[in-house]
């Protein structure tokens, strides 16, 4: 299937000629007919398969066949969770509305209120916010939300999880005049999810497209074994400094672990830049731009990043802690292999991680294959994790039948 077969206006058409998109992904395909007839969309994907189109051309055609008499408020609201996934979104957006007439913003905290209040009171077409900024304009009544006919909540079970669920209440009650809506997420996952899609969609079609086979073999997975933190440390020098590592992600669970493993790579002559939770914006964005333009080839990131950071051409990405929750191990890989091309992605564990290992291999239904790098092998076997299912008392009836059913089998032995 190409996108023109999608029936979207020639002016999308070249923009993602020009993109390089020549055929749209399992997320897209499932997703952008049914986003057309106006159905309310429950969309789930692995990261880097395609959401942001998948909700961004089905909004963008229904504004082209319907073209506003006069200049006015956004139509079209996309909510996301974090800046840097904002503005990727409204990157985004800027690109595939290159050859028409409508103006995407971008609002997002970190910036001057100001500057914001300006762009507002100019015609807009899609505004693209986070939840906390969006609410303040809510509040002040300076965002008309009666105009908006598309409101879409990127990553949802995320800002679900990060305790906005209030705020994405309050703006699916001011934006009750919409035509549709659709909810998107890497994984459908989180408490309180299944509550707020009954509140907010109307009879959706659910989309869950895993990718195919071809997708999906993309990203290569495997992981080292570390005997304690130091051995872990040497294993990751050893790696980074590698020249097949081109452009890397160092997943981090915490601040403090960041800070300190940024210290320990700078001892072994590695320069990185990182990124972080309550940092900056202005150093959040240097930080990201010393990484994009190739300045550092090594990013160290807590999981802030994992949703969401779209940046060309990663190679490897390195989970130095496994993260504390299985989906949250798929974005994290899913900054590498991205449209359509091969990724690595290396997990660096414990023993004290192995349950978690465990975890990621069975959510993602494979087994990890385990290397070694000469020098420095583990010197421990691997430890076994104990089952943790509890032991089924049996009544006195199944104690009863189970000695029957040995006694049978071993009678059914003897005769052999």
């Amino acid at each position: 299937m190409s996108f023109e077969e999608l029936d979207l206006d020639p002016s999308l058409d070249q923009a993602l000629a020009k993109m390089g998109y020549e055929s749209p992904t399992t997320i897209q395909r499932e997703a952008i007919p049914a986003a057309m007839d106006q159905r309310d969309i429950l969309g789930c994907a692995p990261t880097g398969t395609g959401k942001t189109a998948a909700f961004l051309l089905p909004a963008l055609q229904h504004l082209i066949d319907f073209p506003r008499v006069k200049p006015g408020p956004p139509r079209v609201l996309i909510i996301t969770p974090t800046r840097e996934l904002a503005n990727q979104v409204y990157d985004y957006a800027l690109d595939l509305t290159e050859f028409t007439a409508l103006k995407p913003i971008c609002i997002t905290g970190g910036v001057d209120y100001e500057v914001h209040e300006e762009l507002l009171e100019k015609n807009a077409d899609v505004l693209v916010a986070t939840p906390g900024r969006l609410m303040e304009f809510i509040d002040t009544e300076q965002l008309d939300m009666r105009s908006v006919e598309f409101l879409i909540m990127d990553e949802a079970d995320r800002m679900l999880d990060m305790g906005f669920i209030d705020d994405m209440e309050r703006v699916a009650d001011e934006a009750r005049w919409r035509l549709q809506t659709m909810l998107y997420s890497a994984t459908l996952e989180g408490k309180g999810l299944d509550r707020f899609v009954n509140m907010v969609l109307k009879d959706p079609i659910r989309v869950d497209a895993n990718p195919s086979r071809k997708e999906a073999a993309k990203i290569v997975q495997w992981v080292h074994l570390a005997d304690d933190l130091e051995h872990k440390q040497k294993i990751l020098g050893h790696l980074l400094q590698q020249p097949e590592f081109e452009r890397t992600i160092v997943f981090v669970k915490t601040r403090e672990r960041l800070a300190e493993l940024v210290a320990k790579l700078q001892s072994f002559g590695i320069s990185v830049c990182y990124l972080q939770g309550k940092m900056a914006q202005d150093r959040r964005n240097e930080s990201l731009e010393r990484f994009k333009n190739g300045e550092l080839n090594i990013l160290v990131a807590t999981d802030v990043a994992a949703r969401g950071l779209d940046i060309d051409d990663i190679s490897h990405v390195i989970n130095y802690d496994l993260p504390y929750t299985s989906d949250v191990y798929l974005h994290r890989i899913g900054r590498t292999g991205r449209a359509g091309k091969k990724g690595i992605a290396i997990s660096i564990a414990q023993g004290h991680e192995m349950k978690t290992l465990g975890k990621i291999e069975r959510y993602t239904e494979q087994k990890l294959r385990r290397r070694r790098i000469e020098g420095l092998e583990p010197k421990h076997k691997e430890s076994k994790v104990r089952s943790t299912k509890k032991k089924v008392k049996l009544t006195a009836a199944q104690k009863k039948a189970k000695l029957k059913k040995q006694l049978k089998k071993s009678r059914k032995k003897s005769k052999k």
